[in-house]
């Protein structure tokens, strides 16, 4: 069990671990091209990976959209209050600084509903009355590390063009998918209370998410006057994660 609860941790480290492969400096095309990609990974992941399963764990009904619209607006609304108290603390900070912390704690919280999903897959397979095999909650996981590839990537090199060396750039990345695993064994301890507020929390992180590319990366993307480049940034990481999150749906 302990193997399948760090498979999603690998994929985030081998996505961070792409910073050992960049340039310190890199030029402003580049860079608003990532900027693009970072921000067309993150409304894929939200749409695919946490408000259509949310909806979908809903049950059915016309109103089963609430759980989710519910969460979503309470991660936005979380977000925008985080984003204020830290501008107060960062007075002085540069803000593309200030920028890539608040996308760290995105993929961050994002993470934690996802390391919570694969511990209810872990549960269902390893519960008396399994409903669940073990190699599908293996898949399930491993279809999570692929998908955390991207995300590790685009903090880990945001940090490194900003001049940090690459072990700590790496090991920043890293950490935001490590909440995956601890949370993951917490949910295998107590499976039958987080299922139920599981809707709420997958929501939560997708506003977290949005937030961040509403507020900070698409800012970022149209701040020169390579907007086209910024664009087809965007359409790449939306299309490279969509896929990613329908083939290990």
């Amino acid at each position: 069990m302990f193997w399948n609860l760090m498979i999603p941790f690998a994929g985030t480290s081998l996505g961070a671990a792409t910073v050992f492969f960049m340039k310190k400096d890199i030029n402003a095309v580049l860079q608003k091209l990532l900027c693009g990609f970072a921000a067309g990974v993150m409304i894929a992941a939200s749409v695919w990976s946490l408000l259509i399963p949310s909806i979908e764990m809903s049950g059915g009904g016309r109103l089963k959209f609430i759980p989710a619209l519910t969460g979503f607006l309470a991660g936005i609304v979380f977000l925008l209050l985080l984003d204020l108290l830290l501008r107060r603390i960062d007075t002085g900070t540069d803000e593309s600084e200030h920028s890539t912390r608040m996308m760290a704690l995105a993929v961050t919280l994002h993470n934690i509903p996802e390391g919570m999903a694969v511990g209810v897959m872990l549960a269902a397979a390893l519960g008396e009355n399994a409903t669940v095999s073990l190699s599908a909650a293996t898949a399930f996981a491993t279809g999570i590390a692929i998908q955390n590839f991207p995300e590790g990537a685009i903090i880990s090199m945001p940090l490194r063009s900003k001049g940090m060396q690459k072990l700590r750039a790496f090991v920043y990345g890293s950490l935001s998918g490590a909440v995956e695993p601890v949370f993951g064994w917490l949910t295998v301890l107590i499976t039958k209370t987080v299922t139920a507020a599981l809707p709420y929390l997958l929501a939560f992180a997708a506003g977290a998410m949005i937030y961040v590319v509403a507020e900070e990366l698409i800012p970022d993307a149209k701040s020169s006057k390579l907007t086209g480049i910024s664009a087809m940034g965007v359409a790449s990481g939306f299309a490279v994660m969509m896929t990613l999150d329908v083939l290990f749906s």
